[in-house]
């Protein structure tokens, strides 16, 4: 009975495997496959040639079996497809079993593969998903010749996808730049123009290249057209630039805001030295990878959300553990900033053994959701991360409702009184020991936000808070201590300032500059961009 199953399954088997083969052959001289096994290099490469230029998406997989070596001869009559323990023939379509011992692999030189390989990339852009046409776009840039051409023009009529038909195009154009037609290259050259890719530059660059003394290309009128095709290349890539390092700056300031908001509440209108503040952000960021856990375990089918719910976690976990800390130490020490600098200093070294005893001292993995991934293409070459975009918002979204909250509700309003005359506003009735606790909560629970966003774009280990701690001082410092307003000019400034340094001199030597930058303006304006106001003045 076993036997019977296994050469049932043996014949399904060879007989699916024939199929394969016929509905490949089927569309295919059988010369085409001969000349492709059997001739010399150049009778391949036409072989190839002819396939390619078939436009049948069917001989991609005949290609690709070549290209993978899983097609053999046996003598001068037969020529396999090979798949494990059955075979077909690809002249005749029949199955052959069992395998020959006689077989011998096909030699494919360099100038064969490529060929193979440029031709199922010319093939697949016919593909009826997007990534499997794009990526043989790509690939076309680096291999495609005047044999591709027909295959490109097809793709480039019927194509949708402007990243794709950019990609054709420019592909298109390097190809016919090298044609011996002088209107070819002309027209070539004033289509090069109107791209914003990288690749382009050093196309037009080759047309101006001088050897010995003299041009590559004798024509005046196409050098000073390729001439004019490069000044306008260089001034969209310049912008792409432009457009990149803004962004990045923009970017790396919503982190620093979101790292410095709650800064700005405990040490900015309550005038406390929180140097655990960078811990809180880490508790942030380790309930963000909670909440990822238990998703991942109790409800893998919606594991997308689980960002939306990391979020008041986050916040709610930070803002406990800041309360209780107000409440059990911070009370003791208003007033006295050394000995609050010191206390919180002693916390933070507590919270991070705790979280290495609890999690261990490696980093915890936090991934992306799905709709978080990938980015958004502004030009060829600059793509905007979704997740950078996402963070932006958030971190406008959190200055927004920060602002309502300060400015529109009874909480704010006593945190505002509280900062501006404690006696008086105890006097009238405010509890100040409450609004101490709750504004020191607030100010914990957005350093919680801040590490739910950063778990999103960097590791998250018992060493974040580290990293943001200097940085949100200087925010808050610079932008004006107790001013929110200030703090998001500083923010966003120093962001920007910070990439656009950095491209010139680099990563180090942009953060002394900037360092130094804030050094010299406080000393020439203590108060930073705006006017100090709050408990500070008061000691």
């Amino acid at each position: 009975m076993r036997r019977f199953i296994a050469r049932l399954a043996y014949a399904c088997l060879a007989a699916l495997t024939s199929f394969f083969a016929l509905s490949v052959s089927a569309a295919v001289d059988p010369q085409t496959v001969r000349d492709l096994a059997f001739g010399e290099s150049d009778a391949k490469i036409k072989a190839i040639g002819t396939l390619g230029a078939s436009g049948d998406t069917g001989t991609v997989r005949l290609l690709q079996a070549f290209l993978d070596g899983e097609v053999q001869t046996v003598g001068e009559d037969q020529v396999l497809h090979v798949q494990g323990e059955t075979a077909t023939d690809l002249l005749t379509g029949k199955a052959i079993a069992p395998l020959p011992d006689n077989r011998d692999d096909i030699v494919l030189n360099n100038r064969v593969r490529k060929q193979l390989a440029t031709a199922i990339a010319a093939l697949k852009l016919s593909a009826p998903d997007r990534p499997a046409r794009l990526a043989a776009a790509k690939q076309l840039q680096d291999s495609a010749d005047e044999d591709s051409l027909p295959a490109i023009d097809r793709a480039l009529a019927k194509e949708a996808d402007s990243e794709i038909k950019e990609s054709l195009a420019l592909t298109q154009a390097a190809i016919h730049l090298a044609s011996k037609d002088r209107a070819t290259r002309l027209a070539a050259i004033r289509a090069l123009a109107e791209s914003s890719n990288p690749t382009t530059k050093t196309l037009l660059l080759g047309v101006l290249e001088q050897k010995g003394g003299t041009y590559v290309e004798p024509d005046a009128e196409l050098r000073a057209e390729a001439d004019k095709s490069l000044r306008s290349v260089e001034t969209k890539l310049a912008t792409g630039e432009m457009i990149g390092r803004v962004f990045s700056g923009i970017s790396l300031g919503s982190i620093l805001l979101l790292a410095a908001l709650g800064l700005a509440i405990t040490y900015g209108l309550m005038g406390v030295i929180n140097m655990a503040h960078g811990e809180l952000i880490m508790i942030g960021a380790y309930a963000t990878y909670i909440v990822q856990g238990l998703f991942r375990k109790y409800a893998p089918g919606a594991f997308d959300a689980y960002l939306v719910c990391a979020v008041p976690a986050a916040f709610a976990a930070s803002g406990l553990v800041g309360m209780a800390l107000e409440r059990s130490v911070i009370r003791f020490l208003y007033g006295r900033p050394l000995e609050t600098l010191l206390a919180t200093w002693g916390i933070s070294l507590i919270l991070m053994q705790t979280v290495r005893t609890i999690f261990g001292a490696q980093n915890v993995q936090v991934e992306n959701p799905s709709w978080m991934s990938g980015g958004f293409v502004a030009m060829t070459g600059i793509v905007l991360p979704w997740s950078r975009i996402v963070i932006i918002g958030f971190a406008a979204a959190v200055l927004i409702l920060m602002w309502l909250l300060l400015a529109r509700t009874r909480l704010g309003l006593f945190v505002r009184a509280v900062t501006q005359n404690r006696a008086m506003a105890s006097c009238t009735g405010v509890p100040t020991k409450r609004v101490d606790m709750l504004a020191f909560g607030l100010g914990s629970g957005l350093a919680g936000l801040a590490g739910c966003a950063l778990s999103q774009i960097g590791n998250v280990g018992p060493d974040l808070g580290q990293s943001y701690i200097v940085d949100s001082f200087m925010v808050v410092v610079l932008g004006g201590v107790g001013q929110l307003a200030g703090t998001v000019y500083a923010a966003v400034g120093l962001g920007i300032a910070n990439k656009f340094v950095e491209a010139w001199s680099g990563a180090v030597l942009a953060k002394i500059a900037v360092l130094v930058f804030i050094i010299v303006f406080i000393q020439k304006r203590p108060q930073g961009l705006f006017a100090l106001k709050g408990r500070v003045t008061e000691t």
